[in-house]
């Protein structure tokens, strides 16, 4: 995944939170924002990533309402 495009469709949606690359070729990460902006991402996420990135499946877990944001943007964290 090359997390440049990642950042910027966040930047983009208005999401926030941050994603990272694992050690067994998966992406891991959490998306907070507007239920709306945050099924775009997801849809983003699903179906185009990155131009040298190859989406087999996707798995979405832990979705649940937030009272406040816990980031103040998108990262990629190492």
């Amino acid at each position: 995944f090359s997390n440049q495009y990642t950042e910027e469709e966040a930047r983009k949606l208005g999401v926030v939170g941050w994603v990272k690359n694992t050690s067994q070729g998966t992406v891991t990460g959490q998306v907070q924002g507007p239920e709306d902006k945050v099924n775009a991402m997801k849809s983003w996420l699903s179906k185009v990533g990155s131009p040298s990135s190859r989406i087999d499946r996707t798995n979405f877990s832990n979705e649940k309402e937030i009272p406040k944001l816990d980031f103040s943007g998108f990262s990629t964290r190492y």
